[in-house]
């Protein structure tokens, strides 16, 4: 009797001991799935997440290679067109600008560019800094900021400042990638030193973009056997008779030397001279 009566009290602790294995081993089961999820999941995520900034490089330097591609284009018809030119003019253009356009390059400053010539290429002048623009403008699908300075020479300094910061902060807001401004020798001489803003090496407002400044010197011709430094001279002489001139009160007053050769400093990054171009269309430009 008592073999009887002991027979059911270890049936019943079989009972919790079969529980307690099944559950291990559902645990063992649950503890290999995760371990089997990490050791796949983990590696599948680094090899997606180190391919994402290899993707965005390949589809940033195909943009690259498409704007680039663009502008070579348009410089290679104006080149054409505009036979007379320097090749040095070509050479240097084509390398400041595409390093600004070239967006795996970081934009620490915007690019200066000043175009000038004597009064025989004044068409020349207008007609090939707009076209420079338009074509750095068309190869990223944008338009040009157009500033003329001849249209602002006899308005307040006050106010052509004014007008000038807001059509280039507007313009370059808006998504515009390049202004051309000019005959900057016309604009009033206090109103220039708003291209302190825009033009700074370090400080500029924006960073990404480019002006093309364009200045008519009095004479009426360049030798084209001038230095590149010598040209470069001329137009900073010719600006310091034209903004520092006693007999020009507005200017006289409102500029110095001091603020001039900082004004100068930043608006000479490259200074190039534009010759007389035969065959222009007699009414505006191509």
């Amino acid at each position: 009797r008592s073999e009887f009566r002991d027979q059911p009290s270890i049936g019943k602790q079989s009972q919790p001991l079969a529980k307690n294995d099944d559950e291990s081993q559902s645990g063992f089961h649950k503890s290999w799935t995760l371990l089997l999820v990490l050791l796949i999941g983990v590696p599948l995520l680094y090899v997606l997440w180190s391919g994402i900034p290899s993707l965005l490089d390949a589809t940033l330097s195909s943009r690259d290679a498409q704007i680039l591609q663009a502008f070579r284009a348009q410089m290679k018809k104006l080149k054409n067109t505009y036979q007379s030119q320097d090749p040095n003019l070509w050479k240097r253009t084509h390398v400041f600008l595409e390093k600004h356009l070239n967006a795996s390059h970081l934009h620490l400053e915007p690019a200066i560019l000043l175009f000038t010539a004597g009064q025989e290429a004044e068409k020349a002048l207008r007609c090939l800094s707009n076209e420079i623009a338009d074509a750095f403008a068309f190869s990223q699908n944008a338009t040009t900021i157009k500033i003329n300075g001849a249209d602002k020479a006899i308005l307040d300094s006050d106010i052509v400042k004014l007008e000038v910061d807001n059509e280039l902060s507007s313009g370059f807001r808006e998504g515009k990638k390049v202004a051309v401004v000019h005959r900057f020798e016309l604009l009033p001489a206090g109103s220039t030193l708003i291209f302190y803003k825009y033009c700074d090496h370090e400080n500029a407002a924006f960073k990404d973009v480019t002006l093309l400044l364009t200045v008519l010197l009095d004479e009426q011709s360049l030798r084209k056997s001038l230095t590149l430094q010598e040209v470069e001279e001329k137009v900073r002489d010719f600006l310091w008779t034209k903004f520092t001139n006693s007999d020009v009160p507005s200017s006289y007053n409102s500029m110095d030397t001091d603020k001039l050769s900082g004004l100068w400093s930043r608006i000479s990054h490259l200074v190039l001279p534009i010759w007389p171009e035969k065959g222009l269309p007699v009414e505006g430009c191509p």
